[in-house]
Order: structure tokens, then C-alpha cells, then sequence
């Protein structure tokens, strides 16, 4: 179908674009939510939904967290998937961001941003600090390049939301980026003291924080509370906050002092 064909599945449901991806086929459709009398935007891979404008926060208080775990100001930021484009917004609504650079593996959602298919897609691509790289995340961190010779790097920060959890990916190769190796690959594209911040549909995961804890100096989980109003009821996500190592510390006489034990917290 081709982009901007509006297909009408039903009296309160618009299908505005709907793609054939290596991950599976992509839709994007608008809704009317009757509970609450607005339109909502979903997007589809297969029959599983991904994400819903319903539900922002999380994706929200990626950046919030994220950013807030970083000193100095004039930083340099990379998001990893676009998606609606909340956690970008979060990122750029930080006044100390010189810079953001979203990666997004897909072609499809990149298009709805550049042909404002979605609630956001104007505040993004009219801010001259955001840039949009149609690009594969994971391949990106693991390459000898990076994120490429138009990032500056090394970054401030890396925000990722692309997978549901660091368990349950959407395709097999992105499961080594949440071992070991792959996390010390995104820490090394990391300055001393930056972030790496990571989304999760799922409670925090100990064997996830475990892993964290072997790559960088500190860990938290946060529990991201939010009102459901499809239930009535209470949701959360958990987002994940790790930190490399502080640059080393001059002492007195000349030495230097490098703080390497690594700390685990978990926070609600």
C-alpha cells in the first residue's frame, strides 16, 4: 500500500500505512479511544502490537532518567529507535542537549516522521539539535565506525528502545547486543561517566542487572508507574540506567585514583 493511502478497517479505525519489513509486515493506524474520546496512534509488527500514543511515559522518562544521571551540559545523545518519537522529544526538551541522533532500522516509521503522519513528527524534524539515521542499531554499536562520521562520539548518552525486553528481542540478532560483549561495545562509544539507558516492558530482571554490573560502574532499574485507561488500573515498564566509570581523580601527590567497583541499585 502505497504511504498516505488511508485504508478504512472500521467506523473508528484509519490504516494509514502498512509495509513489508525484514522483521515482518509494519502498520501504522489511527483509532478513535472511545473511553476517552481521542485519536490514538498504533503501530503493528505482525499481530503484535509495538507501541501506542496511549502510552508514553515509559518512553518519556527514558530520556528524563536517563539524562538526569549525566553532569555538564552541550551533550551529545543517540536514540536508538524513533517509534513515535517520545523519547526523543524527552531528550531534546532537556536544555543541556547540544545534539540528538535517532537510529531507526526501518524505513517505514522513518517516513511517517518525514511525512508527518505522526502527532510529533514536525516538533522532531524542525529541531536543527535532531537528526533522523535510517540504520541498524545493533550493526551500528558493533562496527568499527559507530554510529558513523556524522555523530560526534564518543556520546554523552545511548538510549535504546527497540526490543520488548532484553529477553523477548524482535529479531535474533539483537540478542548478543544484551550480553556482555555487546553492552561493553556500547559502554566504549560512551565519555567516562555516560549513560547508557535501556526501556523494558517487563519488571526489572536480575540476571539483566547482573549482567549490567559486569560492564558498567553503576546500575539502577526504575519502576515507571502509569495509569492505564483501558483497564482502569495501574501499568509499569522499567527503566534501566547504567553509567561507565568517572574519569580518574588527580590526588594530592600527583597519583591518580580510578574508581572501578561497580554499584547496584534498583529504585521505584
Amino acid at each position: 500500500m502505497p504511504l498516505g493511502h488511508t485504508l478504512a478497517v472500521g467506523k473508528r479505525i484509519e490504516e494509514l500505512d502498512w509495509r513489508a519489513t525484514p522483521m515482518g509486515e509494519i502498520s501504522l493506524r489511527r483509532r478513535v479511544e472511545p473511553s476517552l474520546g481521542v485519536d490514538v496512534f498504533e503501530v503493528k509488527l505482525g499481530q503484535e502490537f509495538l507501541m501506542s500514543s496511549l502510552f508514553t511515559v515509559a518512553e518519556s522518562e527514558l530520556a528524563r532518567l536517563g539524562l538526569a544521571a549525566l553532569p555538564g551540559a552541550d551533550l551529545d545523545v543517540v536514540v536508538g529507535g524513533l517509534g513515535l518519537g517520545y523519547t526523543a522529544r524527552a531528550a531534546l526538551a532537556d536544555p543541556r542537549v547540544s545534539s540528538v541522533h535517532v537510529v531507526e532500522a526501518l524505513e517505514a516509521v522513518v517516513s511517517w516522521h518525514q511525512d508527518d503522519l505522526l502527532p510529533l513528527a514536525q516538533e522532531l524534524t524542525a529541531d536543527p539539535r535532531c537528526a533522523i539515521l535510517t540504520a541498524d542499531f545493533f550493526a551500528m554499536v558493533a562496527s568499527a565506525e559507530g554510529f558513523g562520521p556524522t555523530v560526534p562520539q564518543p556520546l554523552h548518552a545511548v538510549l535504546l528502545d527497540v526490543d520488548h525486553t532484553p529477553r523477548h528481542v524482535l529479531h535474533p540478532s539483537h540478542a548478543g547486543f544484551y550480553e556482555p560483549a555487546g553492552l561493553q561495545r556500547v559502554a566504549e562509544r560512551l565519555h567516562p561517566a555516560g549513560v547508557f539507558a535501556l526501556w523494558s516492558d517487563d519488571p526489572p530482571e536480575d540476571d539483566f542487572l547482573r549482567v549490567l554490573a559486569d560492564v558498567f560502574a553503576t546500575v539502577d532499574a526504575h519502576v515507571v508507574r502509569f495509569t492505564n485507561p483501558l483497564t482502569g488500573g495501574e501499568s509499569s515498564n522499567t527503566v534501566y540506567v547504567a553509567t561507565t566509570p568517572p574519569p580518574p581523580v588527580a590526588c594530592p601527590a600527583g597519583t591518580w585514583v580510578q574508581h572501578h567497583a561497580p554499584q547496584r541499585r534498583g529504585s521505584t
